[in-house]
């Protein structure tokens, strides 16, 4: 490095630091409370998607399984929509800045969720509640497609360079809290209310609850700093006109890489919650694999394996930072693998009988240890694979096209597979999964240290 580039660099470093940071609690709440209502969103739409809405919007009486599966394909219309988001918000977000794109993202999100709560069921509107209900679902992708990848900004913009992958854990733990909350609201009303209430009006409490999580996220938005690093890229005039086009023309191996780091993940994610779910409480004939667990028993112990979750996101974190983002990745995958070829056992109901709490619980705690793992250092990860200009697009897009490849469909085809092969059918769809993880890993450079300022 030349004398002058040194001492422009050292410039740089001097500017950044002298820069106006918002508090570490504040960069908490503002990174992680939209994740935490993303992930409370969507696993309330899944929640309900498995369990109420094919009675609600579909026919569940003819053929259960069918009203289950095109339940379940109404739940893949907000991932199908994620990266259109990500292609608007992403360039604002590279243009404009991280704050005021994550609230318009954050609006956009919980106005479609608060609405869902709010519809006609298919007896009182036919076929047009089903298409309001696919419609507010696309905006509630919309808005999601600009979150994580604005709320990972927040975090690791604001962070010490020794600390951008436990910085970039705090959006990741959103996922546990946003869980823990949706499971905990569908646990206490199906305490207090029986299945026909449920159906009638239960089910929509969730959805309209969301609504104080998003008052609570803009209030801490609205008040924190634009991120450092952002204001120190628009003092050196590094801002492009054209994010989008600047990524796909420089970085779009980057973008590939991204979208198979995170995919696995999701695949994993949902099948644990919303497939096992359905497979745990439901009969063989409806789509559900016998095991004879009521949907509350389920829930119980979702809630239970989360906080494994939220421990392996700090866990790896931590080791990412000390050890570096790809050797931590690296084990989830292979491990991933091993997991993925011995699950099945544990929900095979002429293995483990009926009702074994234990094996189930195995299952659970297991996978989202391995969830945790997998997804904690991805908060550091993707961010650091691009450069600052374009950083919001690209993590943003690799982020949201891993939802297409590793979310939208997973419980559609999960349950597709499992009523026609079995169970071991699904153990091969997440271990395919995890290999494309690992390939794309081991192609990645490790970032640990990289310049993030650049």
């Amino acid at each position: 490095m030349s004398a002058v580039e040194a001492t422009t660099e050292n410039a740089a470093e001097g500017k950044l630091q002298a820069m106006a940071h918002d508090s570490v609690k504040t960069v908490i709440a503002a990174s992680m409370v939209g994740t935490a209502i993303e992930f409370y969103d969507f696993y309330a739409y899944g929640t309900a998607a498995a369990n109420y809405f094919p009675h609600i919007f579909f026919s569940a009486k003819d053929n259960p399984t069918v009203a289950l599966l095109m339940s379940l394909l109404t739940f893949a219309i907000a991932f199908i929509a994620r990266p259109l988001g990500s292609l608007v918000f992403g360039h604002f977000g590279d243009r404009m800045g991280r704050k005021t794109t994550l609230v318009v993202s954050l609006m956009t999100m919980g106005v479609g969720t608060f609405l869902i709560g709010c519809l006609p069921t298919y007896n009182q509107a036919g076929v047009f509640a089903v298409a309001i209900l696919c419609l507010l679902r696309f905006v509630q992708g919309i808005g999601l497609g600009g979150e994580w990848s604005g709320a990972a900004l927040v975090a690791t913009e604001n962070a010490p360079e020794d600390k951008r992958a436990l910085y970039g854990s705090f959006p990741e733990l959103g996922a546990p809290i946003g869980f823990f909350l949706s499971n905990g609201t569908y646990f206490l009303l199906e305490t207090f209310n029986d299945s026909d209430a449920m159906l009638a009006w239960g089910w929509r409490v969730p959805f309209l609850l969301s609504a104080v999580l998003v008052i609570i996220g803009l209030v801490v938005r609205v008040h924190m700093e634009e991120t450092p690093i952002f204001r120190l890229a628009q003092e050196k005039k590094q801002v492009v006109k054209a994010p989008i086009v600047e990524v796909f023309k420089k970085s779009w191996k980057q973008v590939l890489q991204a979208t198979f780091l995170v995919a696995v993940t999701y695949t994993l994610f949902y099948t644990l919650a919303t497939w096992s779910l359905a497979w745990g409480t439901k009969e063989q004939g409806e789509g559900g694999g016998g095991l004879g667990f009521t949907n509350q028993e389920y829930l119980l112990m979702l809630m239970i394996a989360i906080c494994v979750f939220a421990a392996f996101i700090v866990i790896s974190c931590v080791n990412a930072d000390k050890w570096g983002r790809k050797r931590v990745i690296i084990t989830s995958s292979v491990l991933l693998v091993v997991f993925a070829a011995l699950f099945p056992f544990l929900l095979n109901g002429q293995i483990v009988g009926q009702r074994n709490f234990f094996a189930n619980m195995v299952f659970l705690c297991v996978g989202f240890a391995l969830m945790g793992t997998a997804f904690g250092p991805i908060g550091a990860f993707l961010p650091e694979l691009f450069d600052a200009n374009v950083r919001y697009s690209g993590s943003g897009i690799g982020y949201n096209l891993a939802a297409i490849v590793g979310a939208a469909f997973v419980p559609t085809i999960a349950t597709w597979l499992s009523s026609h092969w079995g169970v071991h059918s699904v153990g091969i769809y997440l271990g395919v999964m995890a290999l494309c993880c690992l390939v794309a890993v081991l192609s990645c450079k490790e970032t640990k240290d990289v310049d993030f300022t650049k």
